[in-house]
């Protein structure tokens, strides 16, 4: 509400420093392979992975949602069996942010679907065009707003089935309604009941990780003799172990049943470990703007 402008605080010491190093973290980000690509999908798959609880969440939640759905006695329970999939995050508190979103966007998409149902009916023509401007409205929004996707998605996917022939308008409300709600508790339910107190482990070997990879950077810089190829291998591990710390701090602080985190250890070691990428950067030649005072 004043008129004049608003008052920055002066930067901290070091800000400018760790600004740059995560820039050149996010760049980094962009020059890995297909190979690394494989060797992490390869490592979430081994025995002790912390992702595999979320694997079995999924397994279970979709089985759950399946029977429970053809126990209710609705006509497609694969709609619970795709609801159930949807929802599952890299934790729980994500996950059910997801079923929030998921549930409004296809209870609205109900409806949706029951006010151009009647227009739909009326010729091949307006048929294909609703389909096609939802199928539009879903790759537009999807991205950018969940639930709005989810809304989009809802009336294009039952007016598919009006292409195989013309259903009674009631039941396919009703079997979307009831496969969202038991789709969206199953899925809820597993991510509850099987817990994944790996999250913390991983938490604690990305700062272990993140530490060493810092440690063996600060020495590469120190040496009087180090070679462009011993700074860009020592970058490119600093910029993986905190790809990784940030990855599982994400994953950790939104799991239940958790204990405590270490969470200003993990905010110091990225401070630290973002200086130290910039210094490196500067070094091998920045992708960024340089800092005007590196530090380490």
């Amino acid at each position: 509400r004043a008129r004049g402008p608003v008052p920055t605080p002066p930067p901290a010491p070091g800000t400018s420093e760790e600004l740059f190093g995560i820039d050149a973290e996010r760049a980094a980000r962009h020059e890995g392979s297909r190979r690394d690509a494989r060797r992490a999908l390869l490592r979430s798959l081994a025995p002790g992975s912390p992702l595999l609880p979320i694997g079995a969440r999924a397994l279970v939640g979709c089985a759950l949602a399946g029977y429970a759905s053809q126990a209710v006695g609705v006509g497609r329970p694969y709609w619970a069996i795709v609801t159930a999939a949807s929802l599952f995050q890299a934790n729980v508190t994500l996950s059910w942010n997801r079923a929030l979103q998921r549930t409004l966007g296809n209870l609205l998409g109900v409806l949706v679907f029951a006010a151009v149902l009647p227009v739909s009916r009326t010729g091949p023509l307006a048929l294909i065009g609703f389909c096609l401007f939802f199928g539009f409205a879903a790759e537009a929004l999807i991205t950018r707003n969940y639930w709005l996707g989810s809304v989009a998605v809802t009336p294009m996917a039952l007016l598919v089935l009006e292409f195989g022939g013309t259903h009674p308008a009631g039941e396919l409300i009703g079997d979307r309604v009831l496969d969202t709600v038991i789709g969206a508790g199953a899925g809820l339910l597993a991510a509850m009941l099987v817990t994944n107190r790996r999250a913390a482990g991983r938490l604690e070997k990305a700062l272990a990780a993140t530490d060493l990879a810092r440690a063996h950077a600060v020495h590469t810089l120190a040496a009087p003799r180090a070679t462009p190829a011993a700074l860009d291998a020592a970058r490119r591990r600093l910029t993986g172990t905190l790809v990784e710390l940030r990855e599982a701090d994400d994953a950790a602080a939104g799991e239940w049943w958790q204990r405590a985190l270490p969470q200003e250890q993990v905010l110091a070691a990225e401070q630290a470990g973002h200086r130290t990428l910039a210094a490196t950067a500067t070094r091998r030649g920045p992708t960024a703007r340089a800092p005007e005072n590196g530090a380490v």
